[in-house]
């Protein structure tokens, strides 16, 4: 049987030891009730795939109300959510799986319908480009600021109080942590804005009271990632560059750096002449100081050494755990044959795939979905689904 060196173990700064390198990707289920609180249909689709990877990362919570950027959301904005975001750490945590809850604020990436008449906010009064019937938020005073960054703090107290292993802070997918970074959706003229330096400070005020909350409530052992998008391929926006800039930044800061591309040997967006793979630059910067997780179309084992070889640490891994939940404990025993590498439509409920996003991924993910028809079995619909490392960025 084949030595995997991913299936070995991996001891984070903070002295908490991962039992393999395979992290499951946090990817929406939009399967929440209407205000945030966890449902039954989320607990059994995480309880049938937290018990292979070293660490499970959960769908986006929002930390305030006005934050919330999409129905069926997870939410951490208020104390009613602990018991039910216990349960969730509960399960995710047997085998000695570590527990991540990604927190976030939408910002700008919502609207009014899903925030129930209310604007939504962002650093400055600009719409998205994307999509293109984006509402124009109302720009946050100096105030709402402080509350916000304050919401960050008790977001990491709920998750420390039902029992998470960590945080990861949703610095991606140009959400408001983004937002505040980049030039395009951050024009601001006070301390929240201009310069380079001064766009990163909402992201570092976020970190220092993260780390406050954790040395009141929690111990040095309390796991805080970051996740980011490396470009924008908005003008001005986040370059290359800027986001190898901030990684640098926040190294000394977090427990690991999680990024948000769709493959894993993707090279620049914007820069046709870059051809080193993005993971392999972020891996110079960190200079293995922190780990960093390499995501995006890891598939097979292969895939996995390739991050890797790229610079990757710790390997996260999306549509694969959703069609095959026990991808780990195969990989694991050798049984390469049984992987599952296509689904029917017929396996979402065996798969214990919430039907709302059951719904979801048949919708908005058929045009990337291979179906074909066994013309001697009738309607026997084999797919293999879509990239979907960060795939609410489509909502």
């Amino acid at each position: 049987m084949k030595h995997y060196p991913f299936l070995e173990p991996l001891t984070l700064n903070n002295g908490i030891t991962l039992k393999n390198k395979i992290v499951m990707s946090p990817m929406t289920t939009m399967s929440s009730f209407y205000n945030g609180m966890i449902s039954d249909d989320e607990l059994d689709y995480y309880g049938i795939r937290s018990s292979g990877p070293g660490m499970v990362i959960t769908a986006v919570a929002n930390v305030t109300d006005d934050g919330k950027g999409f129905e069926g959301e997870l939410s951490v904005s208020n104390d009613d959510m602990i018991p039910g975001l216990k349960q969730l750490a509960d399960v995710i945590k047997k085998d000695d799986t570590k527990a991540i809850l990604q927190i976030f604020h939408a910002g700008r990436k919502s609207n009014s319908k899903i925030l129930r008449g209310n604007k939504p906010v962002a650093p400055s009064s600009i719409a998205a480009v994307y999509p293109v019937d984006s509402e124009t938020p109302k720009e946050l005073t100096d105030e709402e600021i402080h509350d916000i960054i304050k919401a960050f703090g008790q977001a990491t107290k709920r998750a420390i109080l039902a029992g998470f292993d960590g945080v990861e802070l949703h610095g991606a997918n140009t959400y408001l942590l983004q937002q505040f970074y980049s030039e395009n959706s951050n024009q601001r003229t006070d301390k929240w804005g201009g310069s380079r330096e001064k766009r990163l400070t909402f992201a570092m005020e976020v970190l220092k009271v993260v780390h406050e909350i954790v040395e009141e409530f929690s111990n040095p052992s309390f796991i805080i990632g970051y996740r980011m998008s490396p470009e924008e391929i908005e003008k001005p926006g986040i370059t290359l560059e800027d986001s190898l800039y901030f990684a640098d930044k926040i190294k000394n800061k977090v427990s690991y750096l999680h990024l948000s591309i769709g493959s894993y040997k993707r090279t620049s967006l914007n820069n046709p002449n870059d051809k080193t793979p993005i993971i392999t630059q972020f891996a110079k910067t960190l200079d293995n100081q922190i780990p960093l997780i390499g995501v995006g179309s890891v598939e097979s084992p292969e895939d996995a050494e390739h991050v890797l070889s790229y610079g990757g640490n710790l390997i996260a891994i999306g549509r694969e755990l959703i069609r095959e939940p026990k991808w780990v404990q195969k990989v694991q025993s050798g049984d390469l044959a049984s992987l599952r590498t296509s689904i029917s439509p017929f396996d979402l409920d065996e798969l214990k795939i919430p039907r709302v996003m059951q719904t979801y991924l048949k919708e908005s993910f058929y045009d990337v979905m291979n179906f074909t028809t066994d013309k001697k079995n009738g309607s026997n619909y084999q797919s293999k689904l879509a990239p979907m490392e960060g795939f609410e960025k489509k909502l």
